[in-house]
């Protein structure tokens, strides 16, 4: 691979964009020969860093652009480094080779798959299609699926590869259990699958290159030669994969500068290895660090209870954070009764902050430990008319008929892959029945041959008759399909025909439910996004489009411009930055959360997790708990987060909400007093809101989404009782629920119907 180098030139001056550095960050893009970890603390301007760092080396003619790799851990950040690069030097940032480890793997393999037994055109697997495939083997070696879940399976087999523990190894040495044995055996056919199918799974994008280096030293040395300066973001978050790949590729010219926080090294739950950034400069001889510990985005107050926190950890490299910026106001503690009180009075406290500053929506963000926690502030928000956005739910990209459309067209590219063709083979109905297909995957077994190639020659099969012409039908369209896009014709028109000839389309519209035209409307979409790529690609190839996609992150879809509050887990927001933040439910087995069957508390990794919640804010922190919530069920007292107790008291205010009061105070009375306060929603009248009466009774209307009867809720009946809802059904004038009553036992009611109150 010929490689163009301007290093002989001599060098320039320092650029004018230097001027805007403060000292540290100079020193870290202005060294330019052997290894360099810079050690950069939350908002201190590691972003900005590395892309003068990649400036000022082309500037100085130290490398041309396709002899610097840049990794990132999300396409979002790589889109920026890059624009903000275009900004400084112009075109030749467009030949950078930046991205995401997946996605920059993926390209290199896409050049040498073939050396190692796979075709160009692979697959990528997401970690749902893994799964499908998991579950077929489980049932292939008659397991069922719902006892030895296949998600189980799944991550015990990924975690092995990102410790590159190959099949054979995990068999001859990491055995200890029934379930690691039944693992063993799935993994071993897994990787055959896989390779059958000409796919890979996103373990594979890390691994396989490891297996290409290793068993092709001529190609190691190439892309050696080819990447004189590898610059690494978040280097914290490395798995033992990405740790040894890199360092093989940085291996003959050691000019690796990686950047990260270890006080934000939050994922080990996928393989993420602390020690790849705290033993840096024992794998690197003579490395130089730099700190950079100017924080550009919080006030005083907000560093104070970061750094406060942070130093109750014993692993980690020395820094601490500073800021020019003013103190601010001190961060607030909101005391709740349970986590419907919690929702409402973060609602609220946004309406004020709107009103009283001028905050928009998109200002706030809610960060939990857990998605589960998400609902009540959903409800919340409905209730008040507070537009939000959810990351972290269903993707576009993982919705049914968005996975049948990119599974037609992954046909297109890869017929072998096993996996999209059996989901696709007879959807819509086609009249190819499940035996028939059972029939096909038995006869590929037994030969080892793929099922596309089965299906060429499918009049030579015992498949019924009547399916044979299905089948052949189906094939002949791919193979159609598949010699159009070959001759020219492009995605979008490949797309439109597609959709024609599989009657896909047509389907959804003769269904003509709700439902169906929801998912008609989510695949005109995609025909939109094919049709945006390929305007906007000099040369558009479905192969690059289906990997672009495959390789889409959460934090990708995240729309910082959208008018709505952020909800979103802790681990999702890394990266981010909000004017305010609202960090909710500290307690205890919920943040730190608890321990759980095969997990082990990590503590300090919390802890880590709670120091990069806080530092998201910049102006404005809140933190939230409550006295109790409900668990399966059951109102359960709640333990205050040990972390409140750890933060510098200093800079934090208690506001404990009148809900406590007003709760305690009613729980003193007698239940049966015509003072207690009570909530009941008028059925008759689901559109009109009614005032509370005299005997303080407080009326509401039914809305979806806005329905105070959830399990767990306390009720009275006027027959039957005290009571406790323990399950509901059903939405709208259809809801039911069974109600627990001490004197009746369970009942199973129509909630539109039922006498039913609250009480308070």
């Amino acid at each position: 691979m010929k490689t163009f180098s301007l290093a002989s030139e001599e060098p320039k001056k320092d650029p004018d964009f230097l001027q805007s550095l403060n000292e540290q960050q100079y020193k870290a893009v202005t060294h330019t020969r052997g290894p360099l970890l810079i050690v950069a603390g939350a908002g201190s301007g590691k972003t900005r860093v590395l892309t003068y760092r990649i400036a000022y080396l082309l500037q100085q003619f130290k490398a041309a652009p396709n002899e610097i790799l840049s990794l990132t851990f999300t396409n979002k950040a790589a889109r920026e480094m890059k624009e903000r690069i275009g900004k400084l030097i112009g075109d030749k940032a467009g030949k950078l080779w930046m991205g995401t480890f997946h996605s920059i793997f993926s390209k290199i393999l896409r050049f040498e798959a073939e050396k190692i037994g796979f075709g160009s055109d692979f697959t990528i697997y997401d970690t749902s299609d893994s799964q499908v495939v998991i579950k077929q083997i489980l049932q292939e070696l008659n397991f069922d699926p719902k006892e030895i879940k296949p998600r189980v399976i799944h991550n015990k087999i990924s975690d092995s590869k990102n410790e590159l523990i190959d099949p054979d190894t995990y068999l001859q040495r990491f055995v200890s259990s029934t379930l690691d044995d039944i693992t063993a055996r799935v993994y071993t056919i897994y990787a055959k699958r896989l390779k059958q199918s000409n796919a890979m799974d996103f373990d594979d994008l890390l691994v396989k290159p490891i297996q290409l280096f290793e068993e092709h030293p001529d190609v190691l040395e190439k892309y050696q030669d080819r990447f004189k300066y590898i610059l690494i973001d978040e280097y914290q978050d490395t798995n033992h994969a990405q740790y040894k790949v890199t360092r093989m590729l940085a291996d003959k010219y050691k000019n690796i500068c990686v950047v990260g926080d270890d006080a934000q090294s939050i994922y080990s739950f996928r393989g993420a290895d602390i020690s790849n950034i705290l033993n840096f400069k024992e794998d690197y001889e003579n490395a130089t660090q730099v700190p950079l510990e100017q924080n550009y985005r919080s006030t005083k107050s907000i560093l104070q209870c970061a750094d406060s926190i942070i130093k109750k950890n014993t692993k980690q490299l020395d820094k601490t954070l500073w800021t020019d910026k003013e103190y601010g106001d001190s961060i607030t503690l909101l005391e709740n009764f349970d986590e419907r009180d919690e929702a409402n009075r973060v609602a609220n406290y946004i309406n004020e902050l709107k009103m009283r500053h001028g905050y928009q929506n998109n200002d706030f963000a809610i960060l939990y430990r857990t998605n589960y926690q998400s609902r009540v502030f959903e409800e919340a928000f409905r209730r008040k008319d507070i537009a939000y956005q959810l990351v972290g739910g269903l993707s576009f990209y993982q919705r049914k008929e968005i996975k049948d459309v990119l599974a037609y067209l992954t046909l297109l590219v890869n017929p072998h892959d096993e996996t999209n063709l059996l989901r696709i083979i007879n959807e819509p109905s086609r009249g190819i029945g499940q035996k028939s297909i059972q029939d096909l995957l038995k006869q590929a077994r037994e030969e080892r041959r793929s099922v596309w190639s089965i299906l060429q020659n499918v009049e030579q099969t015992d498949v019924y008759k009547p399916a044979k012409v299905r089948i052949r039908e189906f094939v002949d369209m791919i193979n159609k399909l598949r010699s159009e896009l070959e001759h020219g014709l492009s995605i979008t028109e490949v797309t439109k025909a597609m959709m024609e000839q599989s009657r896909y389309m047509k389907a959804l519209v003769e269904e003509n439910s709700p439902k169906s035209m929801m998912r008609r409307e989510n695949v005109i979409e995609l025909q939109n996004a094919i049709s945006y790529y390929e305007k906007g690609n000099s040369k558009p190839s479905l192969s690059a489009f289906l990997q672009e996609i495959s390789l889409i992150t959460d934090t990708d879809k995240f729309d910082e411009s959208k008018p709505a509050v952020t909800l979103m887990t802790v681990h999702g927001s890394k990266g981010l930055e909000f004017p305010v933040v609202f960090i909710v439910g500290l307690e205890e087995n919920l943040f730190p959360v608890g321990a759980r069957q095969n997990f082990d508390v990590d503590i300090e990794e919390e802890r880590r997790l709670f120091y990069v919640a806080i530092t998201r804010a910049e102006e404005r922190l809140y933190f939230s708990h409550c006295r109790s919530r409900f668990k399966f069920g059951e109102e359960l007292k709640q333990l205050r987060s040990r972390f409140l107790d750890e933060v510098d008291s200093g800079v934090v205010r208690t506001e404990t909400g009148a809900t406590i009061s007003q709760k305690e105070e009613s729980s003193s009375l007698q239940k049966n007093k015509d003072t207690s306060t009570r909530v009941e929603y008028d059925w008759k009248q689901p559109k009109q809101k009614r005032s509370a009466s005299s005997s303080t009774t407080i009326h509401y209307d039914y809305q979806d989404g806005d329905d105070p009867f959830q399990v767990g809720t306390k009720v009275i009946h006027k027959k039957f009782g005290p009571g406790k809802i323990i399950s509901r059904s059903g939405i709208g004038n259809d809801a039911k629920v069974v109600v627990f009553f001490k004197s009746r036992g369970q009942k199973k009611l129509m909630l539109r119907a039922a006498p039913l109150q609250i009480i308070g």
